[in-house]
């Protein structure tokens, strides 16, 4: 069976998406069953395009017919509203539907029409969670029999030498918060760094590095919420990094913090288990279903209770070794052979082989 792939998330600066399929073709390439598969990757030829709408709605299609391929796989939430052949799509989550208002007027009427329509064009929809599988049902109105459920799996981003599971001694090193993921306005990143301040009131020395592209919607000036703080100059912020400085930034970490109040998954807090470190995460569904008990969770995004809890992850050992005794359990539920394996069986089946 030829698999024609959209794989415009690859090129670039690879986020959530690019990853997704990243680790899905690594595992494939080393699975028995894919070896009689051909995988064909389908990219705009322009290296200095990423390819939007207009690439994606009338030369996909031509790329695939070119290809002779048997079934469409589109990662990134939609593809041809009249796909040549069989075509699975991967919606993550639904924010743009559930949450229109997180969303410039344009970008999220544009989002709401195209995943909705490609869903429905789709021969079968992979998603990453049960939560975002009731989603979709909900607020793009598709079967729920016709939505596939694929676990991703955990990337270690474990740097070299770090131990599995580290209870600093605040007098022996310096205590760091790592929050790592695209900024947006649901993720309460103004509200982290208030409840940062707050701690660093009372335990001068800690750290908060922060990694990710600003695309916050209405626009949120975090540089003036840091500058107005006093403690900004311990509060790093970058909007990417490479891998191997993604690894240093874990390693050097003492705890990880995610206050999302929406997620499809939500896979950063699983990668900072799998370094050993705690996570604090805003308590929603998706979060309990993902992390269960390995992790710390505030009711809401107030500075005073982020600041309560991030004393509790970052100083108490005690709560600690619970976050970390129970994340074994989590992550063994979390495999990259596995997710690639359901991908590939909804693959062969939508393609009728």
């Amino acid at each position: 069976m030829k698999i024609a792939i959209d794989a415009r998330e690859l090129r670039g600066k690879p986020t959530g998406v690019g990853r997704f399929l990243a680790e899905l073709l690594a595992a494939w390439n080393t699975l028995p069953e894919a070896a009689g598969h051909e995988f064909v990757e389908l990219s705009p030829g322009d290296a200095a395009s990423h390819g939007g709408t207009l690439w994606e709605q009338m030369v996909l299609p031509s790329l695939v017919r070119d290809a002779r391929a048997d079934v469409l796989f589109a990662p990134a939430y939609s593809g041809p509203l009249f796909p040549p052949i069989p075509m699975v799509v991967a919606i993550h989550d639904v924010s743009y539907a559930a949450h229109p208002e997180w969303f410039a007027w344009r970008e999220g009427a544009r989002r709401r029409t195209v995943v909705q329509m490609s869903a429905r064009a789709a021969a079968r929809i992979i998603t990453i969670s049960q939560f975002s599988k009731r989603e979709i049902v909900a607020h793009l109105g598709i079967e729920a029999s016709k939505i596939v459920v694929a676990y991703p799996g955990v990337s270690r981003l474990q740097a070299a030498g770090s131990p599995p599971s580290r209870i600093p001694n605040p007098e022996s090193r310096i205590p760091r918060v790592l929050y790592v993921g695209s900024i947006f306005n649901r993720r309460h990143v103004a509200a982290l760094i208030e409840g940062f301040a707050r701690l660093a009131r009372t335990r001068p020395g800690i750290h908060l590095d922060i990694v990710g592209d600003n695309r916050t919607t209405p626009h949120i000036d975090l540089s003036a919420i840091i500058n107005a703080t006093p403690v900004g100059d311990y509060i790093h912020v970058r909007s990417y990094v490479s891998d191997d400085e993604l690894r240093g930034l874990y390693g050097a970490a003492s705890a990880f913090a995610f206050l999302s109040e929406y997620e499809g998954f939500g896979l950063t807090p699983l990668e900072a288990l799998a370094t050993g470190l705690p996570p604090l995460l805003l308590d929603t569904p998706v979060a309990r279903e993902t992390c269960g008990d390995a992790a710390v969770y505030v009711s809401r995004p107030d500075p005073a209770e982020i600041a309560q809890a991030l004393e509790r992850i970052v100083f108490n050992a005690a709560e600690r070794q619970r976050v970390l005794a129970a994340s074994a359990g989590v992550l063994a539920r979390y495999s990259w052979t596995d997710c690639a394996r359901r991908v590939l069986a909804t693959l062969t089946e939508a393609a009728g082989v």
